[in-house]
């Protein structure tokens, strides 16, 4: 057997999910281009899409947006444990331990079957429902909470992305923010079988109560190299400090053989087209306020113009990271809440592969290649 570091284009299941071209630049949704879907729809609507496999009906979206509106609180006990976590923890673990706990609040293990098939789509629909819906509200509570006050109040009233922002920065959403925020969620919800996708199969096909699914899919994400690259490439800009230092910065982290946080993707062999929408939707915030956001994008700017003659003649371009993070800054999030809100977009794509993962379900079992010693004789402790 051969092994492969990382399964490195190791196919390791069948999905009708999402599809990657890495060479064009291409991500789609069940078909349908990245591009248009963060154009045109909404996140609901997207979800929809991924968990559905086609375009919604004015009502079926409705359905599913009013489902999702009067699901978004969450219970009181919840509240309690993030009360007795430490106010410095980092807010993924947070996160991960009160989705974990749902399933106490919303129980049915019982009701998937032995044989790996979910013989109640009723509450696989619930769950995928229950999940989404509490996301938002959970990321919002911590960032109140670790500052000693009681979170704000989901709202039935607003979108997904509106009443996020309402409850994280308790004044009413700009309509602007509010469907850049909306675009945002809608780029970052699906990738096909990353890593934390991967651990959402595995620990799926255990039949583990989807919240433990959900729970494991987030503590992959949490890793640097996975889900928390944003929050470092707003560090490393700050590092360069300013636009003129961008090219000799640059030089010395390649010298020195250092990660250019924000670049170079195993699957995208152009520049992510995510990382385009991206600066897109910057240029349409930056305009919104005349102009005025933060410096950090003109270095930004200016790196990927230096790296561009670097690193593009090796494949190495901006990758979804790139950008997401001076967004979600200019938004108003607290950069360790960057990874959080990756989350709640990507419980989407978890969610999805959930469904699809039990519909035809067999358990995760790969194999190793040995390299320790054969076997050998035991030596009681008196002998050795």
């Amino acid at each position: 057997m051969d092994y492969v570091p990382g399964l490195q284009g190791i196919p390791a299941t069948q999905s009708k999910i999402s599809f990657l071209d890495g060479q064009e630049g291409v991500l789609t949704y069940r078909g349908y281009p990245i591009v248009e879907l963060a154009k045109h729809s909404t996140f609901e609507e997207a979800a929809w899409v991924l968990i559905n496999g086609e375009l919604p009906n004015s009502a079926q979206l409705t359905c599913f947006d009013g489902e999702l509106r009067a699901n978004r609180r969450v219970k009181y006990n919840v509240r309690d444990i993030m009360k007795f976590l430490p106010i410095d923890g980092h807010p993924m673990e947070a996160l991960q331990t009160c989705v974990a706990s749902l399933g106490m609040f919303y129980p049915g293990q019982e009701r998937m079957t032995a044989n790996g098939i979910s013989a109640d789509s009723e509450f696989v629909e619930q769950m995928i429902v229950k999940i989404l819906a509490s996301m938002a509200t959970l990321v919002a509570m911590w960032e109140h909470i670790r500052r000693g006050d009681d979170p704000v109040q989901p709202r039935t009233d607003l979108t997904y992305a509106e009443n996020f922002l309402y409850m994280m920065n308790e004044r009413e959403p700009d309509p602007v923010e509010a469907r850049i925020m909306d675009a945002c969620l809608v780029l970052h919800a699906e990738h096909t079988i990353n890593a934390s996708t991967f651990a959402a199969l595995v620990c799926g096909s255990t039949l583990a109560p989807p919240n433990l699914v959900v729970a494991s899919a987030i503590g992959t994400l949490a890793g640097p190299l996975h889900g928390g690259a944003n929050q470092r490439v707003l560090n490393m800009l700050d590092e360069i400090g300013s636009v003129d230092k961008v090219s000799n910065w640059l030089d010395q982290r390649l010298a020195t053989k250092q990660v250019v946080w924000g670049f170079g993707h195993r699957e995208y062999k152009v520049k992510d087209p995510r990382a385009d929408i991206l600066q897109g939707l910057l240029e349409e915030l930056r305009q919104h306020r005349g102009g005025q956001i933060s410096p950090l994008y003109d270095i930004a700017r200016e790196l990927e113009r230096c790296a561009d003659e670097r690193l593009a003649p090796k494949g190495v371009y901006p990758n979804v990271d790139f950008y997401s993070g001076l967004l979600y800054e200019a938004l108003g999030m607290p950069r360790d809440q960057f990874t959080p809100i990756f989350a709640i977009s990507r419980t989407v794509g978890w969610l999805a592969h959930w469904k699809e993962q039990i519909s035809h379900n067999r358990i995760f079992r790969p194999t190793q290649v040995y390299e320790g010693y054969p076997v050998r004789a035991y030596s009681p402790m008196a002998a050795r």
